[in-house]
């Protein structure tokens, strides 16, 4: 007992006091929601530690990773332990279903198979269709832009002529006097004035 004693905080005078009296030790422990803000953290700001956006991205995919993990478990056992407390509270009822929905399975990949078959020859068809169309219309394309460059080369063809037929009329310097000659034995005066009706009201004298 004296050992209990002298191994405890408090005095053995406070031991030894009258059970009337209320004892009152100081405990130093953590500080009550209404104590004020210590003197030497009076003007301390909190920052938040720095985070790295790269570390982040990291962190978030393989949270988003295991959360999914974690589901598809939660939801594998589940699903497990669902089946196996079926199956013992039905009993033969479920290898008779699981019968069932195996048939229907092949019944349903045997209907698939004919609907994709089917789908295969109508995309088949219409892809034989668009072809053609196409096919089509690319030689339509090429006769347009054959014919095109058939009345281009007719056109200049004609622009060609007819430009011969008035480099008959150019002066040369084998014909220059005779054009000389020409123009000075037929003069024309250009100098005139017109009304609104286009005629010549007005025609200067030549000099």
């Amino acid at each position: 007992m004296l050992g209990a004693v002298s191994r405890s905080r408090a005095p053995v005078v406070r031991l030894l006091s009258p059970r009337a009296a209320v004892l009152v030790e100081t405990v130093r422990g953590r500080k009550s929601r209404t104590d004020p803000k210590a003197k030497s953290k009076a003007g301390r700001v909190k920052t938040p530690p720095p985070v790295d956006p790269a570390e982040m991205v990291v962190l978030k995919e393989r949270f988003t990773e295991y959360n999914l993990i974690m589901r598809a478990l939660r939801m594998e056992f589940k699903e497990e332990m669902l089946r196996k407390r079926y199956e013992e509270e039905t009993g033969s009822l479920a290898e008779e279903r699981a019968k069932q929905e195996a048939e229907e399975h092949r019944s349903l990949m045997a209907w698939n198979d004919a609907e994709n078959l089917r789908l295969l020859k109508i995309r088949e068809l219409r892809v034989q269709k668009e072809t053609e169309a196409a096919e089509q219309k690319r030689r339509e394309t090429t006769m347009l832009r054959q014919q095109e460059l058939e009345e281009f080369i007719k056109e200049k063809e004609k622009e060609i002529l007819q430009l011969q037929e008035e480099a008959k009329n150019f002066i040369t310097l084998e014909n220059l006097d005779q054009r000389i000659e020409e123009a000075l034995d037929n003069p024309k005066n250009y100098n005139f004035a017109i009304d609104k009706e286009g005629r010549k009201v007005k025609r200067t004298v030549l000099q």
